[in-house]
């Protein structure tokens, strides 16, 4: 058999029983969108919303005059449900004897679908091609340099506001928090913590919320590329939606690697696989109302 699936023999797999009952896995990030954005119920076709673009301009009128008619202005996004999906292959030993990891790992599949979903929405990476928005190409916004994070910020609100918008929230990597906090003031003092003894994080920037997310950090493109460090936005007006919501399935049937060759025979070869899967959507109503926080950590 083809590949290397997950038994009581995978190296780091600890066999006896005693060791612990404790198991200690990395953290993982809920989605960022998924908290952020409004949740909409989403039709397995899809699902359109409409969007007024333009209301009517009233004006004065004299006594007799005839009041004017106008036409408010309508637009629609249409947003369609695509499927992230992976799927993982234990033993029937491994289930048996490592109950406790297996049970771990089962609901670790869902973070795996939300970095994914998190990748398109945000940043583009791997985002399908149709009816799917995406905050790649929103404006940038530059906090690279010292002295510049406030500028920045206030940048990127200038930027949300000329398209309409107005920032609800911040979001911040780890990476991006570092950034905000080292900036200090002309006496060089922190300027966004009034006591770094106490103030280790920070909750709220010019009036609005921060949440912190690693899925909001990207790495720099290429050469002379800027890293995205945070994003800030008009939450109000992004929208995601599920088909219906994550599903799980065991499975004991063959599993094929993406070269088309077989991995397992499932049950023929004593081996079960668990499948993980949503159908999701996102749209924002225009990405020019949210900006992206970049720069390079440690300038």
């Amino acid at each position: 058999m083809a590949g290397v699936n997950t038994n009581r023999t995978t190296a780091g797999v600890l066999l006896p029983p005693q060791v612990s009952a404790e198991i200690w896995a990395g953290a993982q990030e809920q989605s960022f969108v998924m908290q952020r954005a409004a949740r909409t119920d989403l039709p397995g076709e899809g699902k359109t919303i409409q969007i007024i673009t333009g209301d009517g301009v009233a004006s004065f009128v004299g006594e007799t005059d005839r009041k004017p008619n106008v036409e408010p202005t309508f637009g629609s996004k249409t947003m369609r449900a695509y499927k992230i999906a992976l799927t993982e292959s234990f033993s029937d030993e491994f289930r048996r004897d490592k109950a406790a990891l297996f049970n771990v790992l089962r609901p670790r599949m869902a973070g795996a679908i939300a970095k994914t979903f998190d990748n398109a929405a945000l940043h583009g990476i791997g985002a399908p091609t149709g009816d799917f928005d995406t905050l790649a190409t929103a404006p940038e916004v530059s906090i690279n340099t010292a002295g510049s994070v406030y500028s920045g910020l206030l940048g990127a609100m200038s930027s949300v506001s000329a398209a309409g918008g107005d920032v609800t929230a911040w979001g911040l990597s780890p990476q991006g928090e570092i950034k905000v906090l080292g900036e200090v003031d002309g006496n060089n003092r922190p300027l966004f913590t009034s006591n770094p003894q106490a103030d280790g994080s920070i909750g709220s920037l010019l009036g609005r919320d921060v949440y912190k997310s690693r899925n909001v950090y990207q790495p720099a493109g290429g050469v002379g590329a800027d890293e995205t460090l945070g994003l800030a936005g008009d939450w109000n007006t992004a929208y995601w939606g599920s088909v219906e919501g994550i599903k799980y399935e065991e499975y004991g049937g063959p599993i094929f690697n993406a070269d088309g060759s077989l991995k397992h025979a499932g049950r023929q070869d004593n081996m079960f696989s668990v499948i993980c899967e949503i159908e999701v959507g996102f749209i924002v109503r225009d990405v020019n109302r949210y900006a992206r926080l970049t720069g390079v950590v440690g300038a």
